[in-house]
């Protein structure tokens, strides 16, 4: 009986100082490492106006509405779009009869902004995460001559812009993250922006 006291004892230790390093030590040291080592990064890559406000996130979505900004991929989170807090895809299939009318929502309001040609699938359809910042090339050019003409500028200034902000990847292809998109275009300036 003794012999299973102190076995049952030495477990508790062994359990409570377990549970002390890989619960509270580890966790605390590595998140003061990446906080003094990459700090941008550590603390949600949060990108700040000329104000010195924050207005968004690398990492996060943001929502542009007005015809002279580049419009971004869907974002299916509830309550607000771009919703980190309830971050997740929308699990409709693609036979959803819920989905489908959504795409054509989203292609008509395309259409009535301006943009012609084929319409890119990341501009209709939400990633899985509902948080994707980020758009194809395809679906940054295909915008180009809409918000040119809202913004009172010539198409290849806009088109040479967006070439300047796409970021490659042999994973991802090229892509354009849409807020940095749209603050250099309101450096460009032009419109009503």
């Amino acid at each position: 009986m003794m012999m299973m006291k102190e076995t049952l004892m030495r477990a508790v230790l062994l359990f409570a100082l377990l549970a002390a390093v890989t619960g509270v030590a580890y966790p605390l040291a590595v998140t003061l490492i990446a906080g003094a080592a990459f700090p941008f990064q550590a603390h949600g890559s949060l990108v700040t106006g000329d104000d010195g406000e924050v207005i968004g996130s690398v990492l996060i979505g943001r929502e542009f509405t007005a015809p002279f900004y580049f419009q971004g991929r869907p974002s299916a989170t509830p309550l607000a779009p771009y919703n980190a807090a309830h971050s997740g895809g929308s699990n409709l299939g693609p036979t959803n009869p819920i989905l489908l009318e959504q795409v054509a929502e989203r292609v008509q309001a395309l259409r009535e902004a301006g943009v012609a040609g084929p319409i890119p699938a990341d501009l209709v359809m939400a990633s899985g995460s509902g948080l994707d910042p980020h758009i194809s090339l395809d679906a940054a050019l295909v915008q180009v001559p809409a918000v040119a003409k809202a913004r009172g500028l010539p198409e290849e200034e806009v088109r040479a812009l967006v070439m300047a902000e796409a970021v490659g990847s042999p994973f991802a292809g090229t892509y354009v993250n849409v807020l940095s998109l749209n603050r250099a275009l309101d450096r460009l300036g032009g419109g009503d922006a």
